[in-house]
């Protein structure tokens, strides 16, 4: 049988078929526009997703025997509001996860409600990017519109409403909301009433890998497949990601060095950290996860290289670099604020340790090395709560870097497992629909017969002992410029 996973991203959506042992058949992908009416916002029109998912679907089709076409899901952008009226009418361009618009909202629920009653309620603090802030917003500037709500659902559910007609969402991409009682896997009906909304106004709520309906008639007539195709609820990006490379049982890691970075780590019980510097959701296999995210990371670099030096040879610029653990600059990685674990939009990158003899090679290993003790000090908070990290895997462009891996090997000193297929968040959606079709009896068995490790980084004694004491020496930086960063921005 034949199983499509749609990833439905920011920038555009990537759509892949797959085969029920694995095989990648086709990928196609489509773009669409991000409009930013002001400075920080983001914004996009649903209907966009759903015109240029079907027109990739079809494409992805055309050569396929769609006879054998047995399931859809997906990976999609996180935190993303979208609200429908009484007629399913898209009220307004949905709110992304990277709009900033939410600052006041988020001092309101962090320090009015306050950041114990809000990890009660649903194991989280509020985050710009997240879509309960977004509805406080919504109810204060834009009345008319947070009057007419009916439905409030995310990017990929919405997406899965147009194939379906359900409203419907899952316990991994909802843990993202600041609406959802993570421990328990249902909706909060204390946030709710903080947000002046009902039950009744959220979607069903789902397991990732469990089927939500089946394709409407029109739908499937258009696309030539079968009313029986089953659409599954699917994860958000990183949940899915986190499928695609087999990061599913109790301890088991990903790192994805992207534009951002994340630490996801998977946990079969739910835990949450005192200060909640993790974000703590529900996993796509039906347990749980924690996952530290930097704003910044392969971007980082790409800035270095692009903006400053001038270079688009980044594997020349790094053949440079020959003394690992040995360099006295550092560099903070906060070029957009931070996230994980630091929760400070205030934040900034900045060099220091700078001398006369400082090198252009030396600048360029302090942004690498600086993102690898950034991801070490989610990597920490995880460690503490007891979950048994012994190896992780590594995907995103970053990761194409061998010695930007050996760094990673090194700082967190585990071995750093590299993958034969990286296709992301749309494979993850694949895999979720196979299990949902019954092609695999559960996420870990699909994990363990479709994802391969074919390279090992491992990590040696002496420099993991240097980046020991470089990783000591870091964490004192931004401690050190906290107070500073408000006052420079």
């Amino acid at each position: 049988m034949l199983y499509i996973g749609i990833d439905l991203g920011t920038s555009s959506v990537k759509i892949l078929l797959m085969e029920g042992d694995g095989t990648v058949k086709k990928i196609v992908s489509r773009e669409y526009p991000l409009s930013f009416p002001k400075p920080g916002w983001s914004e996009q029109n649903p209907s966009d997703w759903y015109t240029q998912t079907m027109d990739g679907l079809k494409e992805l089709l055309q050569e396929a025997d769609k006879s054998q076409v047995a399931g859809i899901s997906f990976g999609g952008q996180m935190h993303g509001l979208v609200i429908l009226d009484k007629e399913d009418n898209v009220i307004r361009p949905a709110i992304l996860w990277n709009d900033g618009r939410t600052t006041e909202e988020c001092d309101y629920l962090n320090h009015t409600i306050g950041t114990d009653k809000l990890s009660e309620y649903t194991a989280n603090i509020a985050f710009a990017g997240f879509t309960a802030p977004k509805l406080l917003w919504l109810s204060k500037h834009e009345p008319d519109n947070f009057a007419k709500i009916d439905k409030i659902m995310l990017p990929k559910d919405y997406l899965a409403y147009r194939l379906t007609g359900v409203h419907a969402t899952d316990v991994s991409d909802a843990s993202g909301m600041l609406l959802l009682d993570v421990k328990n896997r249902k909706w909060s009906q204390e946030m709710c009433d903080i947000c002046h909304i009902s039950i009744e106004q959220l979607p069903e709520l789902f397991e990732s890998y469990e089927a939500i309906g089946t394709l409407k008639a029109d739908v499937a007539a258009e696309l030539g497949v079968s009313t029986q195709v089953k659409v599954a609820a699917g994860a958000g990006d990183n949940a899915a990601a986190a499928v695609a490379t087999g990061t599913v049982g109790e301890g088991k890691c990903n790192i994805s060095l992207g534009t951002s970075g994340t630490i996801f780590i998977s946990s079969d019980k739910f835990r949450v950290d005192d200060n909640n510097a993790l974000h703590a959701f529900c996993g796509a296999n039906g347990k749980y996860h924690l996952m530290g995210c930097m704003l910044s990371a392969a971007s980082c670099n790409k800035w270095w290289m692009d903006e400053i030096i001038g270079s688009k040879d980044y594997a020349k610029e790094q053949e440079q670099i020959t003394k690992l653990g040995e360099n006295h600059v550092f560099y903070l990685p906060y070029l957009m604020g931070e996230r994980s674990p630091y929760n400070n939009p205030d934040a900034r990158a900045a060099f220091i340790g700078m001398t006369m003899d400082t090198t252009r090679a030396d600048m360029t290993q302090a942004v690498l090395e600086g993102v690898a003790f950034a991801l070490r000090d989610s990597f920490e908070i995880a460690k503490a709560l007891g979950i048994p990290l012994e190896r992780t895997k590594i995907c995103g462009g970053g990761a194409k870097s061998p010695l930007w891996r050996t760094i990673v090997a090194n700082v967190l000193g585990i071995p750093v497992d590299i993958l034969e297929t990286e296709e992301g968040p749309s494979l993850g959606g694949a895999m979720l629909a196979a299990v949902a079709c019954g092609e695999y009896a559960s996420v870990e068995e699909a994990a363990s017969k479709i994802v391969h490790v074919i390279d090992t980084v491992e990590p040696t004694v002496e420099l993991t002992e240097k980046y020991e004491q470089c990783y000591t020496k870091f964490t004192k930086i931004y401690p050190a410029l906290k107070e500073i960063f408000p006052d420079i921005k």
